[in-house]
């Protein structure tokens, strides 16, 4: 049982809409215990500008999709970039069919000679976006500052509501606590306020939660160890003997998620560090 402070206060339930000036979130119809509310589509708009970014346009579904395309032609404004913060299903399996359907390009970390990149600006109509690279859950997972608004759109990395996976084999812990960090450091100089999640409700103070975030992880591999110290270690399979005795009361609807994050525990913690 972790003793971490619990998060910040958020809004419960989620059912998106405006943030700020320049943001609006489009629910995707996937509730769910991975899910949440269901997956943020994000719609990112300068004001008075005509050219839109839209962050996750998530898993299949055209209903949803014309819900994002109706919601920038009220606007007046058409779709000019989709970006994705990551490549899981519930966030960008509807990409080529919006692609299809906006006329607008993709860009994603790994999606081949349009990568994005750590860095790297991205400015649409008005509206700049920096690239924020926070692998961990993923390999391709990737952040978006919006200095305007002083948020930072995080995908998976930092939810609204709970914490995320580490995605083993493709997520790794280590890139994952690296990833908290130097959002930790966008939060301490003010550059990063709000987080606006790839889940679950918008997060006002976005230090508290990434503080939340980084001593539950803390919290939990300390009961990791322990698990394998009492007696985990020596099982035929010492993942399962950590799952039932750190996860004892997660809920069984989400222990396939938490399988993968003990095998990246353990995986951390087997690796030799300076």
């Amino acid at each position: 049982m972790s003793t971490a402070a619990p998060p910040p206060s958020v809004a419960d339930p989620w059912a998106g809409g405006a943030v700020g000036e320049r943001a609006h979130c489009v629910l995707a119809p996937n509730p769910g215990p991975m899910t949440l509310d269901g997956t943020n589509t994000w719609v990112l708009l300068e004001p008075g500008s005509s050219e839109a970014v839209v962050v996750d346009p998530g898993p299949h579904g055209e209903e949803h999709l014309r819900a994002v395309l109706d919601l920038v032609a009220g606007r007046g404004a058409r779709v000019a970039l989709t970006l994705l913060t990551h490549g899981h299903h519930d966030h960008a399996e509807a990409a080529p069919r919006f692609a299809e359907l906006s006329g607008a390009p993709t860009r994603a970390l790994g999606a081949g000679h349009d990568d994005l990149g750590d860095g790297d600006v991205v400015r649409v109509g008005g509206l700049e976006l920096r690239v924020v690279a926070t692998p961990g859950h993923t390999a391709d997972s990737l952040s978006f500052a919006l200095p305007a608004e002083h948020a930072l759109l995080t995908g998976d990395t930092v939810l609204g509501r709970g914490t995320t996976v580490v995605a083993h084999p493709d997520g790794e812990l280590a890139a994952y606590l690296d990833s908290l960090e130097r959002i930790a450091a966008l939060t301490g100089d003010g550059e990063v306020t709000r987080i606006l999640p790839g889940h679950g409700p918008l997060v006002p103070d976005a230090a508290a939660m990434v503080a939340f975030y980084r001593v539950h992880r803390a919290e939990r591999l300390e009961q990791v160890r322990q698990a394998l110290a009492d007696g985990a270690a020596g099982e035929d399979d010492p993942v399962e003997g950590v799952l039932r005795r750190v996860y004892a009361e997660v809920p069984r609807s989400v222990w396939p998620a938490a399988r993968l994050s003990v095998r990246a525990q353990l995986e951390y913690l087997r690796a030799p560090r300076g």
